[in-house]
């Protein structure tokens, strides 16, 4: 029997049935995912095969109150090749079969820092995932960062990338954000604080999500999503709700690649004396000239340069 992953609590799966159910399942002892290096290879989002099987280690969790649910002696088998992966920084497969992702930013309260926005960026470039930034909290900016936020979103614009503000707190952006999730599905992510429970519980009502009060000393959020689930939407298409992410690692990249993954500093280095051009002392190199310029932001380039650093911490594969 098929399935539909909803939820991953690390150890136990929801999987949502053909027959409309759903299926508290482990993963089979002799799992294989092929060329999937990840420590954990199934995510919500794959669509999955179980099959009865007894349990040894106890009770699955509790049922579900959205719908019938089958408790235990289920176990998924193998799994049909993703069209979409997102993996985070410990090589977790977070989301699979994803459409875009949602990533839920802030200017503060707490802060989102443009590195964090660029490797968010660039990873989903690598794995072809498009995004759309959404700027949340602008009820709490004062002069200086409504300013900040101006320049930022016209910074990524500027890119390609699909930029919204909203207010979560005012309901300002909601209906255009519900407009732009409509029959996709979506991985939402951001760093913890920055309102993506209150986002979800705005968008699907029954999704009940935790949410928690910013930390007053350090400015920055609590985790509150401990695992991974769907959610449907009212009007069609479905939200994979994680928990807040660190960032994410380039072990699926060569060195040579990184750049491919910045937009514009791919669109410049056409420009570049050398074709294997690092963009980092080379003559002639057109991106650094750019940068000097300013028609290449710093911000871009530094977060260029950090994820050449990576190298260093041996995350990525090795060139053929």
């Amino acid at each position: 029997m098929k399935g539909l992953v909803i939820r991953n609590t690390g150890s136990w799966y929801t999987v949502q049935a053909d027959d409309g159910r759903l299926y508290e399942c482990k993963v089979k002892g002799n799992f294989r995912l092929k060329g999937i290096r990840s420590t954990s290879p199934v995510a919500v989002g794959d669509v999955v095969s179980i099959i009865p099987q007894p349990m040894p280690n106890g009770q699955p969790p509790s049922q579900s109150p959205n719908a019938p649910t089958v408790n235990g002696q289920w176990s998924m088998v193998n799994v049909q090749c993703p069209t979409a992966l997102i993996e985070d920084i410990e090589d977790h497969i977070i989301a699979a079969n994803v459409d875009m992702a949602a990533l839920i930013v802030t200017i503060a309260h707490p802060e989102t820092s443009t590195t964090f926005i660029d490797r968010f960026l660039a990873s989903a470039e690598a794995y072809r995932v498009p995004v759309l930034i959404v700027f949340n909290k602008t009820d709490l900016y004062d002069e200086a960062e409504q300013k900040q936020l101006e320049e930022i979103v016209a910074l990524y614009r500027g890119i390609g990338y699909s930029c919204l503000t909203c207010s979560a707190e005012e309901r300002t952006g909601i209906e255009e954000l519900r407009k732009e999730l409509q029959g996709r599905t979506t991985l939402l992510s951001g760093n913890s604080g920055v309102g993506k429970s209150t986002l979800l519980n705005l968008l699907v009502p029954d999704a009940d999500a935790k949410t928690a009060e910013i930390s007053a000393v350090h400015d920055s959020g609590m985790h509150t999503t401990t695992f991974s689930q769907m959610f449907f939407l009212p009007e069609g298409g479905a939200l994979i709700d994680t928990p807040g992410i660190k960032g994410f690692g380039t072990f699926d990249m060569e060195r040579e690649e990184v750049s491919h993954y910045f937009r514009e500093i791919f669109r410049t280095s056409d420009g570049c004396r050398f074709g294997n051009c690092t963009h980092t002392h080379e003559p002639g190199c057109a991106v650094l000239q750019a940068v000097a310029e300013g028609s290449i932001a710093e911000s871009r380039y530094m977060s260029y340069l950090s994820m050449l650093d990576d190298k260093d911490e041996g995350k990525y594969r090795a060139a053929f």
